[in-house]
């Protein structure tokens, strides 16, 4: 057996060094946080379940592993490199899924429009006929969720590993509800500021763009998940000791996925709306200062006609006397507030 110990001493516990072990036998718990030494005699063990969590792993630990239980190493090299597309591909001696677990922070900026701020975890499974070995990129993404999503269906892990990364795929698509919703309520904050009169346009422009650009990064996690889940049911029903058991809880996992697939396509078109409507409503905002400029305009003509036609040097009623300038007076105030009065009937000022 090859010795799963690097430079800096052997693992042993797993969570102080980002390591988790678990072991099932026949569906119930038997030990956890075991020595990762042992992960390969248990695998080999009839009954046995095993979980093995690995969250940002030295890549000498992966590696070795690797050797260890014979796992194909363009999948290990898929698990350890970042950029990776969401996909799920089956090799001779296990089946290699990597999906992306989403998070998102809803943020109150200081006019009142909610922001997002997306985060991406990696989290890669290779899945054996007798356990599940996770990697996970980083620690935003909590395993203690996906444990308890496993104790609470403790029924199915007498099923196999199968019913393993059907927990885990369940909570990860959970969260990208999650993350939806906090996108989908970060739009309708945006709808709000757009018919704001106090609302600054090119703040919502701003956070439209941003917007748009997170719900692009989401979709590229997202909508592979399709080909991940319906790629890891024919597997499933390809094993020969599938007994159908699993069937109906992978289709409804299959279902939230295009749920989540529809969601961002409505999304993604909520913007591009938003972003349509904004320009619409600049250019509406831009004809109603027009009319109000051209209705003062009108206003000031009329004084500026009636003294420029009073004071041509001819002479006219009142020329020279007080009554010319009361007269002129009352002209400019009675035209100016007719003009005023019919603006503001319709709405011009």
């Amino acid at each position: 057996m090859t010795d799963l110990r690097v430079q800096t001493g052997p693992v042993t516990s797993g969570k102080s060094d980002g390591v988790r072990t678990r072991l099932w036998r026949d569906g119930r718990l038997e030990v956890e946080d075991f020595p990762i030494e042992e992960i390969s005699e248990h695998l080999e063990e009839d009954g046995a379940l095993v979980w093995l969590d690995l969250c940002e792993p030295d890549h000498k630990l992966v590696l070795k592993l690797a050797d260890e239980l014979t796992l194909d190493p363009h999948a290990v090299e898929d698990a350890i490199a970042a950029g990776e597309r969401p996909k799920a591909t089956r090799h001779a001696t296990h089946t290699f899924v990597t999906v992306y677990a989403t998070s998102s922070e809803a943020v109150t900026s200081g006019l009142g429009v909610l922001q997002s701020r997306l985060r991406f975890t990696r989290v890669s499974a290779f899945v054996l006929p007798r356990g599940i070995v996770t990697v996970r990129s980083d620690s935003r993404f909590d395993m203690d969720q996906v444990v308890e999503r496993w104790d609470d269906n403790a029924d199915l892990l007498k099923l196999g590993s199968s019913a393993l990364l059907h927990g885990l795929l369940d909570v990860i698509v959970d969260g990208h509800f999650e993350t939806i919703q906090h996108m989908d309520d970060v739009i309708e904050s945006l709808e709000d500021g757009l018919f704001d009169d106090h609302a600054v346009t090119r703040e919502i422009q701003q956070r439209t763009y941003r917007v748009r650009k997170e719900l692009v990064e989401l979709r590229r996690v997202i909508l592979p998940m399709r080909e991940v889940v319906n790629a890891v049911q024919r597997h499933h029903a390809d094993d020969t000791a599938n007994d159908g058991e699993l069937d109906g809880w992978y289709a409804d996992l299959y279902d939230h996925v295009l749920r989540a697939s529809e969601w961002t396509e409505s999304l993604r078109d909520m913007v591009t709306t938003i972003f349509e409507t904004n320009l619409s409503l600049q250019d509406a905002r831009l004809n109603t200062v027009m009319k109000k400029l051209t209705g003062w305009a009108a206003i000031i003509a009329v004084p500026t006609a009636v003294t420029g036609w009073f004071g041509q040097n001819i002479a006219y009623p009142g020329f020279g006397q007080r009554s010319g300038l009361i007269a002129s007076t009352v002209v400019i105030a009675g035209l100016a507030t007719a003009l005023y009065l019919t603006f503001r009937r319709r709405n011009w000022l």
